[in-house]
């Protein structure tokens, strides 16, 4: 397994030996001693699965409580995987870190608590699935608009078209009028 760096030291991708042979392939997606060796010693509680069509954005979500750290990946098809760092005392506060995950890369993105998350879909189709570490708690759940020009993320949108959006996403407060990390 390697841990690849990203310019917000706490967000890491994943990348995994994938064996490979005639037959097709196998990954070893989670194991718990090697993810601890590399410096992700978390207990994960729930693992969630959604299918989103090419121009879906899903997020930028977070839980204020019970908040969730993330271990995502697309195993289907392609998106663009964004984190937003959301801890007012943090030096990466309101940067972003952008990583394409896909069912061909097969790289994973840990995403710590005190992060919002969102995803855009690249891929005609596609479906991701993450381990969380708390249990989805609506009470809590905030989102951050994901067009913030404070925030400024580069989303690799399909010929500048907006996104679709659920409602909630659609009108997220900007990061300045968020509820945030300490």
């Amino acid at each position: 397994m390697e841990i690849i760096s990203t310019n917000i030291p706490d967000i890491k991708i994943v990348k995994l030996p994938v064996f490979q042979d005639e037959r097709g392939f196998f990954c070893e997606t989670y194991q718990k001693l090697k993810f601890k060796a590399a410096g992700i010693n978390e207990n994960f509680v729930q693992d969630n699965h959604s299918g989103s069509i090419k121009g879906t954005l899903r997020g930028l979500h977070y839980q204020l409580r019970h908040t969730q750290g993330k271990l995502v990946r697309a195993i289907v098809g392609e998106i663009f995987d964004v984190v937003v760092d959301l801890r007012k005392s943090s030096p990466t506060f309101g940067k972003w870190v952008g990583v394409e995950l896909s069912a061909a890369n097969r790289f994973q993105l840990w995403v710590p608590k005190g992060f919002a998350h969102g995803f855009y879909t690249l891929s005609d189709w596609a479906e991701v699935h993450y381990k969380a570490t708390d249990y989805y708690a609506p009470q809590w759940e905030r989102s951050l608009r994901w067009d913030d020009p404070q925030v400024g993320i580069e989303w690799h949108l399909a010929d500048g078209v907006i996104p679709l959006l659920s409602n909630k996403d659609a009108n997220a407060p900007l990061l300045q009028d968020a509820d945030l990390f300490d």
